[in-house]
């Protein structure tokens, strides 16, 4: 299988910053406790014998773990609904946006969409990071993958950040756990970053040909009789 090729992201944060919030991580060294802890094969009352569970599932883990993750600056508490924050920025720190982790979108702006609710803002996550791609690619900015277990939903966005590098891109997020009371700690992630080479692409439509047919069915009995078949034998190298 061929090697990634190596890309580089270019992070930049407010001089004085750099050693006071968290840096955006690669998504590989960012999985949560709960995948880690989960059991690679588990009893499938189904089928009536165990099966193999999405710790062995590559498409599962190659999401989760592509691009990096941007994470919470500071600790934000959650009480009843309110939020607050202690954010002492240090002397000297350059730049004249605000430091709170967090702003909002009034309701009126997601009106007709799914998120609304009629009583509640849009949460805004604050970045500090400036993130400078490599000409030809934008940015996929979405909620971290798989990560159900989080408080709140962020939007997704594309953003050219070949062209757009000057200024931290804002992650937006519904907040769908109105029961939730405590603190969201600072590196929690809140978005994962993803690279896409802007390419332009149409679709073709045809029915299988014979050939096509004998190979579908030849891969789907491998993948049926077979263990890892994907892996070993499909799976590109993403590192």
């Amino acid at each position: 299988m061929d090697a990634a090729t190596e890309m580089t992201l270019t992070f930049r944060c407010p001089r004085g910053l750099e050693n006071v919030i968290p840096r955006p991580i690669p998504a590989v060294t960012g999985l949560p406790d709960w995948f880690k802890a989960l059991p690679q094969k588990a009893f499938n009352p189904t089928l009536g014998g165990e099966s193999f569970t999405v710790k062995k599932c590559p498409p599962f883990i190659d999401a989760m773990t592509y691009g990096f993750l941007i994470p919470l600056a500071i600790d934000l508490e959650v009480h009843d609904g309110e939020f607050s924050w202690n954010f002492d920025v240090p002397e000297g720190v350059v730049g004249d946006h605000s430091y709170s982790p967090i702003d909002f979108h009034d309701p009126s702006q997601i009106a007709g969409t799914p998120f609304f609710d009629d009583d509640r803002f849009i949460i805004k996550f604050s970045n500090f990071w400036t993130i400078q791609a490599p000409a030809g690619y934008s940015l996929l900015f979405t909620h971290p993958v798989n990560r159900r277990d989080l408080p709140f939903t962020t939007l997704t966005g594309l953003v050219d950040c070949d062209a757009f590098h000057d200024n931290p891109v804002l992650f937006p997020a519904h907040w769908h756990d109105p029961d939730f009371n405590g603190v969201l700690p600072k590196g929690t992630p809140v978005a994962q970053c993803l690279p896409v080479k802007r390419e332009n692409w149409s679709g073709s439509f045809e029915a299988l040909s014979d050939d096509d047919a004998a190979r579908l069915f030849q891969t789907r009995g491998e993948i049926l009789h077979g263990n890892d078949v994907y892996r070993r034998k499909y799976r590109a190298a993403k590192r």
